[in-house]
């Protein structure tokens, strides 16, 4: 750890349901203004049917996005869907002050999406050449992140109880025909905010955060 990191405290927004385009610019906003006094953030929430393309992104990984919209945006990675009933996590996290570098905090998002999964008894893994989260062959969270002036954001995307379907719309994470799964489809008696509880608490923990605030006023950044 940085010597010099003295505020090991994460602020945690719990937004519900919102906007990805509109989060998104919040995000950036964040990041550009954040100086070396600003509180890191994990924000929990989810999203209305969309569909993001990676700033790498190729067209032909879109095959028929019907009427769901798409946007183009600044996270690596090809493209995914969101919608209701997964759980999305964003990570915006001074690395350089904290002595992280990216891949350190890919292992630490992967690994606390992997101890979330293990508490409903499920067995998942990462794959060292295909970022995320996967149940045998079949993909069950993304991870997608951006870092700009030595600041993360973007994070990651866990399938819990959602309609998978749109996902046959497109060559997930640029991989045609990939399977995907969800949590509800491999345990029983899931609830979303019980996984985010899990899954914030496995963050904190993973990335080496001592004390954390919780608040669910919304973006008023």
């Amino acid at each position: 750890m940085n010597p010099e990191q003295k505020d090991l405290s994460l602020l945690i927004r719990e937004l519900g349901m919102v906007d990805y385009e509109s989060t998104w610019q919040l995000m950036k906003e964040y990041t550009d203004r954040r100086d070396a006094n600003s509180r890191d953030e994990l924000w929990l929430l989810q999203h209305p049917p969309v569909f993001t393309q990676g700033q790498a992104g190729k067209a032909e990984h879109l095959l028929m996005p019907g009427d769901i919209p798409v946007v183009q945006v600044d996270r690596g990675g090809q493209v995914t869907y969101h919608g209701p009933g997964q759980l999305v996590a964003y990570l915006l996290i001074d690395i350089k002050r904290r002595g992280k570098g990216v891949r350190d905090l890919v292992t630490s998002i992967e690994q606390a999406i992997i101890e979330t999964l293990a508490q409903w008894g499920v067995e998942s893994r990462a794959k060292p050449d295909a970022p995320g989260v996967y149940v045998g062959d079949a993909k069950i969270a993304s991870l997608g992140l951006r870092v700009r002036r030595g600041c993360s954001y973007h994070g990651l995307a866990l399938n819990v109880d959602m309609a998978l379907e749109p996902f046959q719309r497109i060559n997930p994470c640029g991989y045609a025909g990939l399977a995907m799964t969800q949590l509800s489809e491999l345990a029983e008696h899931i609830h979303i905010d019980e996984v985010s509880d899990r899954l914030k608490q496995n963050l904190t923990r993973l990335l080496g955060y001592n004390r954390c605030e919780i608040t669910s006023d919304g973006l008023q950044l």
